[in-house]
């Protein structure tokens, strides 16, 4: 059976070089971008560039109304697996970074998504997309 692609987000100082870096290097896709983040297509697997200041111990970045904790990384569930999960997680009374919801609704990007954090404080979002198809899709 086939894993779903990982999702890993990291700390970068800037867009530009981190672009040049990843796509025009190492050839992976751009997906949707702002002046403060970039998600590529990493052989399959998504991550996301976020510019954070350089000794930010409690770094995060805005998206979508959010403040997202960076670094993080994650997992891309299937959408009604993730939807069980984030209800079970709410039920066992988790505490949530941000607590599931749908973001970027009706455009390119919507995803469902909760971040939380584990006993050593790591930062981890689970997502996922209604159209797995639209992972890496900018429009």
């Amino acid at each position: 059976m086939p894993r779903p692609p990982f999702h890993l987000a990291f700390p970068v100082r800037e867009i530009d070089a981190t672009r040049r870096f990843y796509a025009d290097l190492l050839g992976c896709e751009v997906g949707r971008s702002s002046d403060s983040w970039i998600d590529f297509d990493f052989f399959g697997h998504q991550i996301t560039a976020h510019v954070v200041a350089p000794s930010s111990a409690d770094a995060g970045n805005d998206v979508d109304g959010d403040r997202v904790p960076v670094p993080h990384f994650g997992a891309i569930l299937e959408w009604d697996q993730w939807h069980a999960l984030a209800e079970s997680l709410e039920s066992r009374g988790l505490a949530f970074e941000i607590g599931p919801r749908v973001r970027f609704q009706g455009e390119v990007g919507e995803q469902a998504t909760m971040f939380f954090r584990d006993p050593s404080g790591n930062a981890i979002e689970l997502k996922s997309f209604r159209d797995p198809s639209r992972i890496f899709a900018r429009e």
